[in-house]
């Protein structure tokens, strides 16, 4: 059959023709980047070991490793619907980064894995990202923060579970992220008309109970903000040696105790003509609390007027340091959590199955840390601070040619490839000799 051929304008006398006869070509040929990161690390062979296999053996022809592998690699590659792997299955980038020389999985055999997904394995998957987190520190770290922060995942289906936020006037799911650093911890999914707060206590006993079990002297911060203010919580981390750096919402009682210094600022403010900001740390006990505790606020006066914020701290430590330096930090989680929404797909929350659409944040979290992988190989490059999209741009949708025979898989990039020293030298970092 001759190759249909596509007509374009002519570009001055020449006429410019395309057709479908140019043999396997891929946009995805980074995924070789990605595979390497797995061999050095085993993320998706481990992922796949926490789950239950019931198939007959006898009739498998998609293994479990295989098919998890995929489906991590395909996110990572922005492909976000099993549909996308009914075409997807056929592109030998991913053929050869999943480790497979024919046809990958389709659609219906990968929904009835993800299907199969229960409470143990999801439980099981989280204790392999602490595992993989205590192994990327050589020695234990003197203080650990987590930050722990929820999101909103709009839900417009029948999916179990979906309630009416009033917050963000949508019906969603409220997904419980835990940070450390630029770690994944937990990507919990939780119904949306509970508090931020809601099963925090519970992770955050788990976490540090897990965390000492291999680093006893580390100091380790919880973080978080207004949303995760609860006293019997705050008395937990009293009792179990465990810092905070925790929100609170202003109350008149607050309001009462930073008078005279929120007039100080407002002065100010009144003669330089311009905003004004400082921090007040003093000593306050609501009367829930059994004993008082260091709150710092953060007294700003603009062209809007007032604006106070409060944190309490149970450490001693100057106001301006533990406001601007320690608490104000915990807004880079806001771009960790970019990564697993926007570019990773983690509110592809679309299943009928709760436990379903739990694995699927669980897949992107696996994703996103692939790519910290990754990064890890990147310091001192242009590419060390990107985010996980700016990286798939750049370093994983790359187009080739493929050319496989029985000795050899040949994977030809353009000469143009703008990025094709860092990508030379990348690859020499990943597979040495």
């Amino acid at each position: 059959m001759v190759p249909k051929k596509l007509t374009f304008s002519p570009l001055s006398r020449r006429q410019i023709e395309a057709d479908f006869s140019g043999g396997h070509i891929t946009s995805d040929a980074g995924l070789l980047l990605l595979r390497e990161v797995d061999k050095q690390h085993g993320l998706t062979q481990r992922l796949a070991s926490v789950l239950n296999d019931s198939r007959n053996p006898a009739l498998v022809r998609h293994k479990l490793e295989a098919m998890t592998r995929q489906r991590v690699f395909g996110v990572a590659a922005g492909y976000e619907d099993l549909n996308d792997h009914e075409a997807l299955r056929f592109d030998q980038a991913l053929q050869t980064a999943v480790g497979k020389e024919s046809d990958l999985a389709g659609k219906s055999t990968l929904c009835r894995m993800e299907q199969q997904v229960d409470r143990q394995s999801v439980v099981k998957a989280h204790e392999l990202l602490w595992h993989h987190f205590i192994e990327q520190h050589e020695t234990p770290p003197k203080e650990i923060v987590l930050d722990f922060d929820g999101t909103d995942i709009p839900v417009h289906g029948d999916q179990p579970g979906k309630f009416f936020n009033a917050y963000y006037d949508h019906h969603c799911y409220f997904p419980l992220y835990v940070f450390c650093g630029r770690h994944l911890l937990v990507s919990y999914l939780r119904t949306s008309n509970r508090s931020d707060s809601r099963h925090s206590w519970a992770i955050l006993a788990l976490l540090v109970k897990f965390i000492r079990q291999y680093w006893p002297d580390t100091r380790i911060v919880f973080r978080g903000d207004s949303g995760f203010y609860r006293p019997r919580l705050l008395g937990w981390c009293d009792r179990n040696n465990v810092d905070y750096l925790v929100g609170i919402s202003k109350n008149s009682r607050l309001l009462k105790d930073v008078e005279a210094p929120s007039q100080l600022v407002r002065d100010t403010h009144q003669k330089v003509g311009e905003k004004v900001s400082a921090t007040y740390r003093f000593r306050y006990q609501a009367h829930s609390w059994k004993f008082p505790r260091w709150v710092v606020a953060r007294l700003e006066e603009g062209e809007l007027g007032a604006n106070p914020r409060f944190v309490i701290s149970s450490r001693y430590d100057d106001g301006c340091k533990l406001y601007y330096e320690q608490y104000c930090a915990r807004g880079d989680m806001e771009n960790r959590i970019k990564d697993q929404q926007l570019y990773l797909f983690a509110d592809r929350t679309s299943s009928v199955q709760w436990w379903t659409n739990q694995w699927r944040l669980v897949l992107s979290g696996f994703a996103y840390t692939l790519f910290e992988r990754l990064r890890a190989h990147l310091k001192k490059t242009p590419f060390e601070r990107m985010s996980a999209n700016n990286l798939r741009l750049k370093l994983i949708k790359v187009g080739a040619v493929i050319i496989r025979n029985t000795r050899r898989i040949r994977v030809l990039m353009s000469d143009s490839y703008p990025y094709k020293d860092e990508l030379t030298d990348l690859v020499r970092r990943l597979v040495p000799g």
